[in-house]
């Protein structure tokens, strides 16, 4: 199977991490909104679903941008929605940005504000519904560095590679 893996995040939840352990062990590239948006602009696409679903020809991971959606009909699409308490997000988010812990909160909230608004103008649906992912990963609970190793178990397992 040519696995293409969508991961939508919340901010400070640690899935980019998780993100480039992926494309390290599956050998596959990982695109973000600066990659999604520099092949809409080197292709010359109309929208950045286009270029998603040329990107996705390939096996590859895909950082937001509403790609769950976008690729729903695929059957070699895997969802992955990742979340984090915030407290580990705050704390995260403080030691990777040097930031103070107010800077940290105001980052958080109007990172996660500006994605739950864009997810809604491109899809009409609600960011992080669990029903639009096949699996939640929850980093307080399962730890970054943890959270690569149980996808990779779990595609073995379901012979997704």
């Amino acid at each position: 199977m040519q696995l293409v893996i969508t991961m939508s995040r919340r901010y400070g939840t640690g899935a980019s991490v998780i993100a480039k352990e992926l494309s390290k062990r599956l050998d596959i590239p990982v695109y973000d909104k600066v990659d999604v948006e520099q092949e809409v602009s080197k292709n010359h696409y109309d929208t950045e679903a286009e270029a998603i679903r040329e990107l996705a020809e390939e096996p590859c991971i895909i950082l937001g941008r509403c790609a769950s959606e976008i690729l729903r009909e695929k059957t070699n699409a895997f969802n992955i929605y990742v979340c984090a308490d915030k407290e580990d997000r705050v704390h995260r988010v403080m030691e990777c940005d040097h930031l103070t812990r107010e800077e940290a909160i105001k980052r958080i909230e109007e990172t996660d504000a500006e994605r739950e608004k864009y997810y809604y103008q491109h899809t009409g649906k609600i960011w992080g519904d669990v029903s639009d992912y096949h699996i939640i990963l929850d980093t307080s609970k399962w730890g970054i560095d943890n959270c690569a190793d149980v996808l990779m178990r779990y595609f073995e397992r379901m012979q997704y590679i």
